[in-house]
């Protein structure tokens, strides 16, 4: 199967299965309680697999050990200006932090960032988001998880067990990448065999997309006006001018700052929809933060970086 036939596929899996969510919500009895079981299995399931084959076999080399880091800053500087703007908002409680996940969580993943790093700079763009994308899995299962499980039972941070908190099976991933990490230090490579990656890849996106279908009901554009102009200023203004005027100094390899920059642009992930339905914050204003940031990325922000590609890229 050749890249553009991979990428124009897991384009496809987005929409077919949101529109299937989204038309089969009515019949489900229990849609918040269906969508939790799918995305638990998902992340029990599915997920540690993905993890521990894809990181097993990676190579580091000194100069791309920014990336990661890079990710991981580009995570923070999101809630950073979450918790700045989160005032203005008025939003307290699950609210709050709905809004904090949607602004620190962006699309980097395959259907976002990854697809654009390979458009814009070839296979070699896709290898460098990959690395770049490593810092999630400990980032979300690490600290986003454990946080809005927090918020969602308003339980003060000092007063849940440290224990509880690693062991829950939502950390299957992280518990993947711990084991990955262990077996490269053993010295045992990866056994050279026909693993089914990219079907699993495929089922766990659409997965994750059905279950957005589920729980969209529509874009609460006049009732969230707010939260979607600061989301917007966040993800395209404030974090990408912010990203380059920190980056730029440290004279990254012009390929690796290309890649983060374009990272740098992506609006909301649909693991901020994830999380607010796993631990029961407001799964409805985490879609419609998702869905109508993707848009104006889309609609704006895309045919931008399109158009001034020659000057970036």
């Amino acid at each position: 199967m050749s890249e553009t036939l991979k990428f124009t596929l897991f384009q496809v899996v987005i929409l077919a299965p949101f529109i299937t969510g989204y038309l089969t919500q009515d019949k489900l009895k229990n849609p918040e309680k269906t969508t939790r079981a799918i995305l638990r299995s998902n992340i029990i399931i599915i997920e540690p697999l993905i993890v521990l084959w894809c990181i097993w076999d990676l190579k580091f080399t000194p100069d791309l050990i920014l990336l990661p880091f890079a990710g991981l800053f580009l995570a923070a500087l999101g809630l950073f200006y979450g918790f700045l703007f989160s005032p203005f908002l008025k939003v307290k409680g699950k609210r709050k932090q709905t809004f904090l996940i949607s602004s620190s969580l962006a699309n980097h993943g395959f259907t976002m960032g990854g697809f654009l790093c390979y458009f814009f700079l070839g296979e070699k763009g896709l290898g460098l988001s990959i690395i770049l994308v490593l810092y999630f899995i400990p980032y979300v299962y690490g600290f986003i998880f454990p946080s809005a499980k927090i918020a969602s039972k308003r339980i003060p941070g000092n007063g849940r067990s440290a224990k509880n908190l690693i062991l829950d099976p939502h950390n299957m991933p992280l518990f993947a990448m711990a084991l990955t990490i262990m077996l490269r230090l053993s010295g045992i490579k990866r056994p050279d065999i026909n693993f089914p990656i990219e079907s699993l890849l495929l089922l766990s996106v659409s997965l994750y997309y059905l279950t957005l279908g589920i729980n969209f009901t529509n874009l609460e554009i006049i009732n969230l006006k707010k939260e979607h102009l600061f989301l917007a200023v966040i993800k395209f203004a404030a974090v990408p001018s912010t990203a380059f005027f920190i980056m730029r100094p440290l004279n990254p390899d012009p390929t690796v700052m290309a890649i983060i920059m374009i990272q740098a642009f992506m609006p909301a992930a649909i693991f901020s929809v994830v999380t607010s339905v796993l631990f029961n914050l407001d799964a409805k204003m985490a879609s419609s933060l998702f869905v109508l940031n993707t848009l104006i990325f889309l609609i704006t922000i895309l045919p931008t970086m399109f158009i001034c590609r020659d000057v970036f890229f």
